[in-house]
């Protein structure tokens, strides 16, 4: 086993799926695959296939397009294999971005599956409590 593989299998899967999160943020999509995706791998993003190869596509794209990404994670819960990370995602420093949860199921360590929601943060909001 490398030393990459026994620090990955040290850590917590909450700490995985943060990790992952920032190596895809950072434009790191390939390498966070190679480290913490499963081979047998599904996700449920409703604008691409189910498939891992077409989400890191994806991903890799969207790193090209936005390669000064922002990602604050403001929460992750881990209960059994079921990870949740409450983070504030912008484009840019510009963007006001947007409130995203990422929902991960792990498989003997690795992430199995994937769901992830999110909503933009409004230029103006009734809300004094703000979206975070």
């Amino acid at each position: 086993m490398s030393t990459e593989q026994q620090s990955s299998s040290n850590i917590s899967l909450e700490e995985k799926a943060v990790s992952f999160l920032q190596l895809v943020a950072s434009g790191q999509v390939r390498e966070a695959y190679k480290r913490y995706i499963s081979p047998d791998f599904s996700h449920h993003n409703p604008y691409f296939r189910g498939d891992a190869d077409s989400l890191m596509l994806a991903m890799e794209e969207n790193a090209g397009q936005n390669p000064s990404k922002i990602l604050e994670v403001k929460l992750a819960i881990q209960e059994n294999e079921t990870v949740a990370v409450h983070s504030h995602m912008k484009q840019n420093s510009k963007d006001l971005g947007g409130a995203v949860v990422h929902i991960f199921r792990f498989q003997d360590g690795k992430i199995a599956e994937l769901w992830d929601v999110g909503q933009p943060i409004p230029d103006e909001s009734p809300n004094e409590n703000g979206v975070f």
